[in-house]
């Protein structure tokens, strides 16, 4: 579990980094001017990174479903080789379903080049293209059905099948096995709930590309027994100043 924590924690440190050093320039600046350089490095990392992630939640989520439905076998089938290559091959999967036809579809941009949004966002450049963008649209929804609604509905099964060996435990068992999942439930509403919105798509994207990585090292570090303490001594210590 903590291996994927890890690949899900790098993903967020870099997803945000890519666009928020510039968004942040860009709110104390007039001028607010990125190169075609910078705005196609934008594009590649944050489709790349976006894909990964979906990949990496589905893993998790695999992680959970052999932990609690078969645990005489986690050691066997999740050991850390397995690990190393479902997460090496799910890196790789990304990089050749989302950079690689990007590379091969080159896209001509019109001027003047006013991208309407905050960050330099495939669906926001794609409008300021001079070419038939039917192609790339059409590209566009194959590989966001492959990386966004597949993972999701492994995501699905592996709960499906979670909850129906949980209701098989005995009560006072119960609420602690399923606990272990809770804090990535959490994740993947928050993730899909914004990745699949089609409504204000700016404000959308800056929620999932800022808020939810800084949220995610939040939701998981509240199970772990140091932050309780160091948080109910806070509050404890907040209330004695009062």
């Amino acid at each position: 579990m903590y291996f994927f924590l890890s690949n899900l924690s790098f993903i967020d440190f870099f997803y945000s980094s890519t666009a928020l050093p510039k968004l942040l320039v860009d709110l104390l600046s007039r001028d607010r001017i990125i190169s075609i350089t910078g705005c196609g490095i934008q594009v590649y990392i944050s489709i790349f990174l976006g894909d990964t992630e979906c990949f990496v939640l589905a893993l998790m989520a695999y992680d959970r479903y052999v932990a609690i439905c078969h645990p005489l076998y986690y050691p066997i089938l999740m050991r850390w080789s397995v690990c190393f290559w479902l997460a090496s091959f799910v890196w790789i999967l990304s990089f050749f379903i989302s950079v690689v036809p990007s590379l091969l579809m080159p896209m001509r941009v019109c001027n003047p080049n006013q991208v309407n949004h905050f960050m330099c966002e495939v669906i926001a450049i794609i409008k300021l293209s001079c070419d038939n963008i039917y192609m790339n649209q059409l590209v566009i929804f194959s590989i966001s059905f492959f990386t966004l609604l597949l993972p999701f509905m492994l995501i699905i099964c592996s709960y499906v099948c979670i909850i129906s060996s949980v209701l098989k435990i005995h009560s006072v068992e119960r609420s602690k096995t399923f606990s272990t999942c809770t804090s990535h439930i959490t994740v993947v509403i928050l993730f899909y709930g914004t990745a699949m919105s089609t409504d204000q798509e700016k404000f959308i994207s800056v929620f999932y590309v800022i808020v939810i990585p800084m949220l995610n090292p939040l939701i998981y570090s509240l199970k772990n027994k140091e932050v309780k303490k160091a948080f109910l001594l806070g509050k404890s210590v907040s209330h004695s100043l009062h």
